[in-house]
Parts: C-alpha cells; structure tokens; sequence
C-alpha cells in the first residue's frame, strides 16, 4: 500500500474487531486506502513516521483515525493526547471506536479533543452499519481542515 494515500487509519487490537470494521468498509468500497495497526505504539508511530514508518511522508494525513481505547503498549487515551496536543496532528479527526462505556473515557476523550465517541454494537450488523456511517461521513461528507 502507498502510505500517502491512507484515508482511515484504523487503531484496533482485537482481531475480530478489526476483521469485522474492514468487511464493513469493503462493503461500501471505503477500505480501499485503510491501514491497520495493532496497537498505540504503532499508530504514534505511523502518525510521527517512526519506527517501520520512518520513510511515510508525515505531510500526508489520514482522512480520519478510528481509535480504540483499551490496547497494549499505549492505550488509545495517549494516542489521542498526543495526537491533539501536537501542531501539526491536531487537526486529524479521531473517532473513538471501544467497548467501553465508562464515563471516565468518554469524559477524558472529548477533554482530549476527540470529534466522535462511538460504543461497539455487539452483533455484526450493527455493528457493519456503524462503521459504515462514520467511513461515509469522515470519508465523503465531513470538510476537513486539511
């Protein structure tokens, strides 16, 4: 893949999770510029061009981060602090894509600056029409400030 044509940077540890969030954007042809990474360090890494992405070009941004919160190595809140309290990522939109619905990480998250919290449906469908709505409002619809 040609990392300066990502669109959707997906932050997901769960296999299923991610497997489930990739089918649903394939089924309405907005996976075709997606990364995926496994965990928080990787995704600091992609976005700061560290690491495994140290030759990705960090002019070009994501169209939109979907961010899991409870991961390995960093967890998806220190993403998001260092996302938004850096100049030059601010302004990427981070949707939060979780499990959770402790009112501790929907609080710190908007503190944090995140444009959208969303709690995982559990069944597929759900679930697929979800993620399908965010792919198409971040993907099509959203004016970003880039």
């Amino acid at each position: 893949m040609n990392d300066s044509k990502v669109e959707i940077l997906l932050v997901e540890d769960n296999p299923h999770d991610a497997e489930m969030t990739i089918r649903a954007l394939k089924r309405v042809n907005l996976a075709n510029r997606l990364i995926h990474v496994k965990d928080g360090a990787e995704a600091l890494d992609f976005i700061f061009s560290k690491g495994a992405f140290a030759d990705r070009n960090t002019a070009e941004k994501p169209k939109v981060i979907l961010l899991d919160i409870k991961m390995p190595k960093v967890d998806g809140i220190e993403v998001l602090r260092q996302l938004k309290s850096n100049p030059n990522t601010r302004t990427i939109p981070v949707v939060i894509m979780t499990s959770s619905k402790e009112e501790q990480d929907v609080f710190t998250s908007y503190n944090l600056g995140v444009n959208s919290y969303v709690v995982k449906p559990v069944d597929f469908e759900g679930f697929a029409k979800a993620v399908s709505e965010l792919g198409f409002y971040w993907l099509i619809t959203n004016q970003s400030a880039e």
